[in-house]
């Protein structure tokens, strides 16, 4: 997953951070910052990258609160010039602003995302409504936007190059869609509106965060975890020390299923640990996320409405690929048929294998993995346990995961030491382009605290940019089980993909190479910023690269052919599951999304049921990866409207790896070929122009439908996916971090 912090101009936060109450009023930015906090000026380490060890949680607010307050005199500035508008005097003005508030939020909220506390959360709480107003001050600034308007119109005589016209185009767009355009009356509304969404999007994913540490399972003894290796026990004893309580602790990750309830043998069990995670912020206390969900969904849909919109997903998607509602349901609602045929194959089979085995319970989505792994075991022979010795987390990032971006890219990594990280888990490694120039630096964060967001991200300490003189600083942020102390770092076939996966956004970051800021790197549409991820997931299998990092931690033996293959013949298993969970994810998000502006206040549980029931999965047996009520990528984290994007972009990973195999593969050539013409480029091409040169051709939907097993389902007869010309609609995107 990415994380945002950006709006595509002049480093306006918009980022989706943690909240508390949002009652309080709202401080005024301060206008000037001591010399001796850490962000008063660029860092001196390394490519300009934060110096955590100086950086101490009381110094953010003032940085933000004065870099809110010097970009505001740097945009009054450019907006009372009386001179003629310049693309030099307007845009490259304002793609120079703001860069004290830039230096401290990216630092702020790489924090605040993955190593939080009662400080930080304040923090937050108090900047949010105040970014809000900020990003208004700038978009509804009457003087700035005909600056920006009037070299829109003019653009035919200003002799701009492509790079310089496309991010002309996104500052004019961008103004508009945020209102520049709306009467007065209208704007005021809006202000209103977008100050209130921010508070209310912080207090999300506090109280999300505090729900899913309340929410873990506590169990005194270890007979009730039954079924777990010495690992997992281990593992979960060092969970419940951590909290200072007695027994073992299984602490919920993000999403609906957990992965203890693949081995735990009591019914009960898993019936605990699933219901814990489903209910975790519907308990009717403190922590309770409806109403905010209720209320989030209202004002965004008011919101679309004042713009003449039909709905909030309509709004939100004018520069995705999708382009509108009607696109992404379209997606999905063809992928429908054939995934729920194989969710209702696999239920049968696990109920026929319950049954088999004399259970005395109705089975429940609680058993489904349980017992799904037991039929990968006698289909496949494949037993995942099996697998994780043969991953072991720093030969998996360092011969796996480095390695392959060494392969396609030529790419180079040597750790140090001496850069300050917020955690003492956390690695650094500089990078090294083929010709031996530094490209970037790079910092991973990979085990799971109850301080720590659910999930898996991507983002950046330093943005890269031409212009400003700066090379990227990249990070990647999991949420592996920690190992207890003197236990192997194992991770799961599952973790593998993922470290892939992010290490895909990573590249992107690393390769930007963008005069502008505003287009630099991962700056993209949703639905095409998790192609790269998606893509990159594939490396994990090459018969190149897999023997390189597979190799048992204990005899140094290579993973056998016989487990690859394994590996391989399992591709689709469980698809029915797997897929049905994040397409029933994504069509919830767009029904809620889908809302009229004069819709009141939902019931949540009413509203998800309905919805749900519609979707045309089998949500009885396969709930949503994500459900309402601790959905983080909807209501606070960027993705609004755009959770299709993961099975999108899924698609348009997967016909570009068979493009890869179909033209011989991982070699140089190929990688260096897919950095120069996608990975490097950023926001200047319009997407679907960019695939089509790369590839030689639309994106297809059938490597996707392959890929999965889904072609023999009948999914094929289904109208072709929409792809995008220069001014049309596009189609395309999907991730992984979840």
């Amino acid at each position: 997953m990415i994380r945002k912090l950006l709006l595509a101009s002049a480093a306006i936060a918009v980022f989706a951070a943690p909240a508390g109450a949002a009652t309080k009023k709202a401080a005024a930015p301060a206008a000037t910052l001591s010399a001796s906090n850490p962000f008063a000026k660029p860092s001196a380490l390394a490519l300009e990258a934060p110096d955590f060890s100086k950086i101490k949680d009381s110094d953010y607010l003032p940085a933000l609160l004065a870099g809110m307050a010097e970009q505001k005199r740097e945009v009054t500035a450019v907006a009372n010039q009386k001179a003629t508008p310049t693309f030099d005097n307007t845009i490259v003005a304002l793609e120079r602003s703001g860069q004290l508030l830039e230096r401290a939020n990216l630092a702020f909220s790489a924090v605040n995302g993955a190593n939080t506390n009662d400080t930080l959360q304040a923090t937050d709480t108090k900047t949010a409504p105040l970014f809000a107003a900020h990003g208004d001050f700038i978009y509804l600034n009457a003087k700035l936007f005909q600056r920006v308007k009037y070299l829109h119109d003019h653009q035919a005589e200003l002799n701009l190059n492509p790079e310089q016209a496309k991010v002309l185009d996104v500052y004019y767009k961008g103004f508009v869609h945020a209102g520049a355009e709306l009467p007065a009356a209208k704007q005021a509304q809006l202000k209103i509106i977008n100050k209130r969404l921010s508070t209310l999007q912080t207090d999300f994913t506090q109280k999300l965060l505090a729900a899913a540490k309340a929410g873990a399972v506590h169990v005194a003894d270890a007979s009730a975890l039954s079924g777990l290796s010495q690992e997992q026990l281990a593992a979960a004893q060092e969970a419940a020390k951590d909290r200072k309580v007695a027994g073992y602790v299984l602490p919920l990750q993000n999403t609906t299923q957990q992965p203890a309830s693949d081995s735990l043998t009591s019914h009960d069990a898993r019936q605990k640990l699933f219901d814990a995670s489903l209910n975790r912020a519907e308990h009717g206390d403190a922590n309770d996320t409806r109403s905010i969900i209720s209320e989030i969904a209202q004002l965004r849909a008011q919101k679309a409405a004042l713009f003449g919109e039909q709905n909030w997903a309509d709004y939100a998607l004018y520069d995705q690929m999708a382009k509108k509602r009607e696109t992404a349901v379209a997606f999905l609602d063809r992928l429908a048929p054939s995934v729920s045929a194989k969710e209702r194959q696999e239920a049968a089979d696990i109920r026929a294998l319950a049954k088999a085995q004399g259970a005395n319970f109705e089975v429940t989505p609680a058993d489904w993995n349980f017992y799904a792994e037991q039929i990968r075991k006698q289909r496949y022979a494949l037993n995942s346990d099996e697998l994780k010795p043969y991953f072991e987390f720093n030969k998996v990032l360092t011969d796996g995961v480095f390695y392959a971006a060494n392969q396609l890219y030529g790419l180079t990594f040597k750790e140090r030491k001496d850069l300050p990280t917020w955690n003492p888990d956390m690695r650094v490694f500089d990078v090294f382009d083929a010709d031996g120039k530094q490209l970037s630096i790079f910092y991973i964060d990979p085990w799971k605290r109850d301080n720590k967001s659910g999930g898996a991200w991507m983002s950046n300490l330093v943005n890269q940019s031409y212009l400003r003189g700066t090379k990227p600083v990249v990070f990647n942020v999991e949420n592996f089980t920690k190992p207890a102390p003197g236990q192997p770092a194992l991770i799961s076939w599952d973790d593998v993909t993922t470290m892939f996966h992010e290490f895909g956004h990573a590249l992107h970051g690393m390769f930007a190479a963008q005069t502008y800021p505003t287009l630099s790197g991962t700056n993209v549409a949703r639905d095409f910023v998790e192609f790269p991820s998606q893509f990159n997931e594939n490396w994990a299998l090459d018969p190149k690269i897999l023997p390189h990092y597979a190799v048992h931690y204990q005899s140094g033996q290579t993973i056998p052919q016989d487990l690859v293959d394994k590996i391989k013949k399992s591709r689709t298993f469980n698809q029915g599951y797997e897929l049905g969970e994040a397409l029933t994810a994504a069509r919830l998000d767009l029904d809620w999304h889908s809302l009229p502006g004069d819709t009141g206040r939902l019931d949540v549980d009413k509203f998800e049921a309905d919805a749900l029931a519609r979707g045309g999965f089998d949500v009885a047996d396969v709930p949503p990866r994500y459900r309402s009520s601790y959905f983080l990528h909807i209501w606070s984290n960027g993705y609004s409207a755009g959770y299709y994007a993961y099975p999108w972009t899924r698609m348009l990973g997967q016909d570009a790896f068979n493009t890869f195999e179909t033209n011989g593969g991982l070699t140089r050539a190929n990688g260096q070929r897919f950095r120069d013409m996608v990975l490097s480029r950023g926001n200047t091409i319009d997407y679907a122009d960019m695939y089509r040169s790369w590839a030689g051709h639309d994106p297809s939907i059938q490597p996707y439908l392959e890929y999965y097993g889904l072609s023999s389902e009948g999914a094929t007869s289904a109208p072709p996916v929409p792809t995008p010309a220069p001014a049309a609609p596009a189609p395309k995107k999907g991730e992984r971090g979840r």
